[in-house]
C-alpha cells in the first residue's frame, strides 16, 4: 500500500511487471495512434490530443525498460532511500513523468474537443479524469516524500491515479470507435 507501482519490477517476478508497463503503454500508443486517425483532419484536439496519448504510451514503455532503483524500503532487505540514484532509475523517473503529466494533458486537450463538438458528458468526464489523476499523483508523492499521514497509502494513491488515466484512455478509446 506504500510502495510505487514501479518497485514491482524489481526482483526475480519483476519481469511481469515490466511487460505490463511495456504492454499497456504500448495500448495507449496505439490509443493515440487510432484516435488521430478517427478524428477529422484539422478538427480541435485531432494533433496534440493523441499525440498527449502517444507520448503518455511511450512513457510508460520507457518505465518498464528503465527499472526502479529500490527505494522506500522495497524490496524489505533494502534501506528506506528516498530518491533514485542510478542512470536507470533517473531514467525510469523521466519516462514516468511523461506519462503522469502527458495523460492529464491528453484529458484537458481531449475535454476542449468534446464541449466544441456538443458532447459535454465526455468534456466533463475526461476534465474529472485529468484532475482525479492530477489529484492522486499529488497525494501519492506527499507520501512518497514521507509526510505524515500519507506514507502508509502512498501507493494506493498512485495506483489510482493510474487507474483513472487507464480507464478514461479505454473509455475514449471505445467511445471513438462506436462513434465512427
Amino acid at each position: 500500500m506504500r510502495h510505487t507501482i514501479s518497485v514491482l519490477s524489481i526482483g526475480p517476478l519483476g519481469w511481469t511487471q515490466i511487460a505490463n508497463f511495456v504492454i499497456t503503454g504500448t495500448l495507449v500508443a496505439l490509443i493515440g495512434i487510432g484516435l488521430r486517425l478517427a478524428f477529422a483532419p484539422h478538427s480541435r484536439g485531432s494533433v496534440s490530443g493523441p499525440i498527449l496519448l502517444l507520448v503518455a504510451g511511450i512513457g510508460l514503455v520507457g518505465a518498464g525498460v528503465f527499472v526502479s532503483d529500490p527505494v522506500f524500503g522495497f524490496p524489505p532487505d533494502k534501506p528506506l532511500v528516498l530518491a533514485q540514484f542510478t542512470s536507470h532509475g533517473h531514467l525510469h523517473d523521466l519516462f514516468s513523468m511523461l506519462w503522469f503529466a502527458g495523460l492529464p494533458a491528453a484529458c484537458g486537450v481531449l475535454a476542449a474537443r468534446f464541449f466544441s463538438i456538443g458532447e459535454p458528458g465526455w468534456a466533463v468526464y475526461s476534465l474529472l479524469s485529468g484532475f482525479g489523476m492530477i489529484v492522486f499523483f499529488v497525494l501519492a508523492s506527499m507520501g512518497f516524500l514521507q509526510r505524515p499521514g500519507f506514507v502508509d497509502v502512498a501507493g494506493i494513491y498512485q495506483r489510482l491515479s493510474a487507474m483513472a488515466g487507464l480507464s478514461w484512455a479505454a473509455l475514449i478509446a471505445i467511445h471513438t470507435a462506436r462513434a465512427t
